[in-house]
């Protein structure tokens, strides 16, 4: 379906997240196309052609959310192992995992992107690293259901080469070799990976993580990254023995493992990253490498808080996630703009971040991360039209006057709308895209199976 010719939102407060945060408490938003036409104070300027007019008195306009780093098909396994650590949690869920399929993950990807989408993310980043043997076209079922909901999609191809055999984590059933790996990430580049500048899918490359990846894994797959042009994802630094296990089979300290493997960069992004010292901090900063904050999954695991604050200070590129939901059962992005602001006041006092540092981290912050923050992330004049319109004159918000404090502090706010490269994609709180409660319905149904399967 095409974008309307305009869309024309005003009355609004509006928050731009750009450069300055510059912000109105009463403007307007042109969109023309899949473009922002502009943005400014009071009314919109005369528009030339068909308009759709939208009227935001009471809302507040902002980026879409991004979100940048998630495990869609856990959707299915929301609930379990609920009061394990990192390590044992992953010991209960990978024979679980063994058994997913395509229509499993197809359905759980549409799921759990939906959920997202209901809740103002307009990017959502994947990390997909387990495949069964058998199992179908899984990297494929995630790019054809965020097609579906018409969501940006960041899918990383991810992989594990390092089974229990050989000292890792993973249970052999659960890795492939290092040239399987290699080969299929390769084809889902060629098939998938859309560098344009307006982009609906952009493709990484994903070795998993320290304690399921061979040194060889990593080399191989930063060098295919960098000469197909891409970007490289894996997780880092998430529970505390990960260093330990670093250093035990590989020698040196995980950072410096990372370096030595050409895992930092400006192109790199890792998830977690919650037991950093001040020299891991300065080499991510010194080389551009990315962070995905997952407060929510960290608390649930237990593993920690992420010195997030520390990373801003040094210039560290940090963006938020959700990660999978198996250890983030809500699915969304926007309850973590409230739960980071919390967690570093929690640990840092109440000077330790602000309403609009969390915004910057769902939005901008998660768009230079992926590296689209000359496309995304801010509401500019020239950028996609990814965007989303907060209702804040309701029962749960009515009474705070600041809407960014609204939006950040308060209750989950509802949204009127959210448009994706220029297109609705929620209405009043609703999908346009797909019918919520048939998603919901499927999503049981391939849950139930996956358990009995799993027996």
């Amino acid at each position: 379906m095409a974008a309307p010719e305009r869309i024309v939102i005003e009355n609004c407060a509006v928050a731009t997240v750009d450069a300055d945060d510059t912000e109105y408490a009463s403007g307007h938003v042109v969109v023309a196309g899949n473009r922002i036409e502009s943005v400014g104070p009071g009314p919109a300027p005369a528009v030339d052609g068909a308009a759709q007019r939208v009227d935001g008195s009471g809302h507040l306009a902002t980026p879409g959310l991004v979100n940048t780093h998630h495990h869609n098909y856990q959707w299915l396994t929301r609930g379990l192992a609920q009061d394990a650590d990192l390590l044992e949690w992953l010991v209960a869920l990978y024979p679980v995992w063994a058994r997913i399929d395509e229509p499993m993950v197809h359905t759980a990807a549409q799921a759990s992107l939906a959920m997202m989408v209901r809740g103002g993310v307009t990017t959502a980043a994947d990390h997909h690293y387990v495949f069964p043997e058998g199992s179908g076209d899984l990297f494929g079922a995630q790019v054809r259901a965020a097609a579906e909901l018409g969501v940006r999609f960041h899918p990383a191809r991810g992989s594990m080469d390092l089974g229990a055999s050989s000292g890792g984590l993973p249970p052999d059933f659960a890795v492939e070799s290092t040239e399987q790996a290699l080969r299929a990430t390769e084809a889902a580049i060629d098939a998938h990976h859309d560098p344009s500048p307006d982009s609906m899918v952009r493709v990484a490359v994903a070795p998993c993580s320290p304690f399921s990846v061979s040194s060889e894994l990593l080399r191989e797959a930063a060098a295919l990254a960098r000469r197909r042009g891409v970007r490289l994802h894996t997780h880092g630094s998430e529970h505390e023995q990960d260093g330990e296990f670093c250093r035990r089979l590989f020698g040196v300290g995980l950072t410096e493992h990372f370096e030595d493997t050409g895992w930092l960069g400006d192109d790199v992004w890792m998830a977690h990253c919650v037991h950093m010292s001040d020299a891991d901090i300065a080499a991510f900063a010194r080389t551009g490498t990315g962070v995905a904050h997952c407060p929510s999954s960290n608390a649930r695991l237990g593993a920690g808080t992420a010195r997030v604050p520390a990373m801003l200070a040094a210039g560290v590129p940090v963006g938020l996630g959700v990660d999978g939901t198996a250890s983030n059962e809500a699915g969304e992005l926007h309850t973590e703009l409230r739960t980071a602001l919390l967690v570093h006041r929690l640990a840092g006092g109440a000077r330790a971040m602000s309403a609009r540092q969390a915004l910057r981290l769902g939005t901008i912050g998660g768009a230079r991360v992926l590296g689209r923050q000359e496309e995304l992330g801010s509401l500019e004049p020239g950028k996609l039209a990814d965007l989303a319109l907060w209702r804040l004159d309701g029962l749960g918000h009515s009474t705070i006057d600041d809407p960014v404090a609204a939006l950040v502090f308060g209750a989950p706010a509802p949204l009127t709308l959210v448009l994706v490269n220029g297109r609705p994609v929620v209405r009043d709180g609703r999908l346009t895209t797909v019918d919520e409660e048939t998603v919901a319905g499927r999503a049981r149904r391939e849950a139930t199976r996956l358990a009995e399967l799993a027996g």
